[in-house]
Parts: C-alpha cells; structure tokens; sequence
C-alpha cells in the first residue's frame, strides 16, 4: 500500500471546498477516513493492508513507459478489485463524491435539514436524484447508535406527527383529530444537557411507552412528563415527577418541566413546515433518527459533523429497497 492520504479539517463551507477541491482530492479524503484504521477489503473483509494493493494505469511504452495510480485496489487475499465506495451508501453512484460532501455539510448543518428540491437546485441534479441521496445520508445516519442508558435528569414526551387536514391535498386528508387516523405516534426523550431519542411508537398504550422508557432510561434516574395515562406506573423505576398541563401547569420548582423535549418536538414540526412540508409516516423513523443525529451531535463544528458522517457511511441502501 501507498501512503495513506490525510484526513482534513475543515470549519466552513468555504473552507471545505478549497481543501477539497476537485475528486481525487474527495476520494483520498474519504479513503482516509475510512482506512483511518487500516486498509481492508470490502469483499472478504481482509486487513492485512500488505495485501491490498492499488493499481496502477500504464501510458506509454518502453522507457516512455510512465505508470500513475487509479482509484481501483486489489486484495490478494480474494483476488477481486474494488474502490473505496464499495460497500457503502455510495457505490454504485454516480454522483461525484465532492457533491456528497457538500450535501452532507447541508443536511448536517441546517437546525431544519434540507428539501430534496433545495439540494437538487444546490448541487446541480434532478428532485429524484437529490431526494434518493437524502436518504441514503439518513441510511448511513441510522447506522449510529446511540445506545448509552440516558440518566440524570430526563424528559420523556409524547406527541403525534401527521399534516394539518387544511394543508393536504384532498386525497389526502383522513378527517382525524389527534391521534386518529393519518398521524402517527411517536416518543421523545431527553436527558438534560445530554443525548436525545426519538422513534415512532404503533400507539401511546402504557405497554408501549414504557417498553421504548425502560429501554433507553436508566433505572434510577429523575424523569419528568406530562400527565398522559401511559407513564402511571413508572415509578417502580424511576424518580417519576409528572406535570399536569391540563390544570395550567408546566413548570414545577423551577427544575420539573418537560420544556426541553417539547421544544424538540417543536422544531422536529417547524421541520416538516418549512422545509419538507410532508413526510411519508413510512420514512418518519428516518427523519427522526437524522433530527436526533444532528441534536446529539450539537456541540461538534461543522466540518466535523461532514466527517463524523463520511466515517458512518458503511452499508448500502437501493432504490429498490427505498420504494418497497
């Protein structure tokens, strides 16, 4: 093997398009993130880097004879060839990987995501081809998971997702009121100054709810909701304070409120507004996990997030699979 490439850093969009400026240069960044560890093959899962070897393009002939490297490695383990797309959301694409990257700063940087029109307009492809590459970025964003217990002081809320009946189409609409037909379910949680989960749930049964509570929240910690009938009995486990709305209440001794998760609720729905206007109830868990993603990693900088995504980018998602 060659000497691998470098990993760059990058703090603005500006910055990130001079270090990176054409795709040799996005192809050895990404090769460097994902070999950060070591070189393997993608095929047979090799990693004796001594054994993958990148080939090379011969011009010319006799002592003109001039040998440059392609983007095409070989593992003398399994025999085959491969680039470093393979094996990930962007095999098979044709999408220069400079313009995944770029749609990679914009989705991980915007509070409110972006539209598959918008990313199309900005990147230069079609609706479909941005819309298909949206959620192969939320494919590989699925693959992180965030699986630490939360603890301390956690809130957990409910609400329902699904379009006002005034703003749909007509074929659209279903006449239900909260939590009737055409919305779906889904549950937050929160720990304070800490990770947040989210993810559709078939109903807001008590069975339900505190299943998804007692698989992400820490025995013993301080939780916090509103009086909805599905968190009565989760005080077996937990410091249970619970806020009744209904009689006007919403914050108790300064520190007993579910504020923090309801403002994520909040801005999840000012997502759907102002930037998707509509989401499929089929691909809802992947706009949560890529709102969730954004939220949990908050305090890296901009260009670390577009790395932190080109490192989780394992795995490959079809269009066949998508539609399904």
């Amino acid at each position: 093997m060659s000497k691998k490439p470098a990993i760059q850093q990058f703090d603005t969009i500006l910055q990130m398009m001079a270090v990176i400026p054409d795709e040799q240069a996005a192809i050895d960044h990404f090769t460097a993130i994902r070999w950060k560890n070591g070189a393997f093959c993608p095929l047979c899962k090799n990693a004796d880097a001594n054994r993958i070897g990148r080939m090379n393009r011969v011009v010319g002939a006799g002592e003109n004879q001039v040998k440059t490297p392609t983007n095409t490695y070989k593992c003398y383990a399994c025999r085959k060839r491969f680039s470093i797309k393979v094996g990930t959301i962007f095999e098979d694409s044709k999408i220069p990987l400079r313009s995944w990257m770029l749609a990679i700063w914009l989705i991980t940087s915007h509070k409110k995501g972006i539209a598959s029109t918008q990313l199309a307009k900005d990147i230069g492809v079609t609706q479909k081809t941005a819309w298909f590459m949206t959620h192969r970025l939320r494919y590989a964003i699925k693959t992180q998971s965030f699986n630490r217990p939360l603890d301390g002081i956690v809130e957990a809320d409910e609400t329902f997702i699904g379009g006002k009946e005034k703003n749909k189409h007509a074929h659209q609409r279903t006449g239900g009121k909260q939590g009737g037909k055409g919305k779906v379910a889904v549950l937050g949680m929160l720990e304070r100054d800490g990770e947040l989960r989210t993810g559709t749930t078939p109903n807001l049964s008590a069975k339900a709810v505190q299943t998804v509570i007692r698989d992400n929240v820490k025995s013993g910690a301080n939780l916090m909701t509103d009086e909805h009938g599905a968190f009565v009995g989760l005080s077996d486990a937990y410091n249970h304070h619970r806020v009744n709305h209904s009689a006007g209440e919403y914050v108790r001794h300064y520190i007993l409120h579910t504020n923090g998760i309801e403002s994520v609720w909040a801005l999840f729905k000012r997502q759907i507004i102002g930037t998707h206007h509509f989401l499929s109830p089929k691909h809802l868990n992947a706009y949560l996990g890529e709102m969730t993603w954004r939220f949990n990693l908050r305090s890296m900088g901009e260009g670390d997030r577009v790395n932190a995504l080109l490192a989780q980018t394992a795995g490959r998602l079809t269009y066949k699979a998508l539609k399904a």
